[in-house]
């Protein structure tokens, strides 16, 4: 998923998509330590997508409180 993709999204959206990414990883590392994945860099991938979304909410988060504070 393209950063471009994670700006567009709602913020519900964002935090169903980590929870799905989140669980996609723990699959994957799991299915890795029982047997050796065709693509380990998928791992590393999922990782990034993961972060990516967390630093977009926690950006999301930050601006909230800044306008929050601003307002009163």
């Amino acid at each position: 998923m393209e950063q471009e993709v994670i700006l567009e999204m709602s913020t519900v959206e964002l935090m169903e998509r980590l929870e799905e990414e989140r669980k996609q990883l723990t699959k994957l590392i799991l299915n890795h330590a029982v047997s050796p994945l065709e693509n380990p860099n998928k791992i590393k991938i999922f990782r990034r997508m993961i972060a990516r979304i967390e630093t977009e909410l926690k950006k999301r988060s930050f601006e909230e409180n800044q306008t929050e504070k601003v307002q009163q």
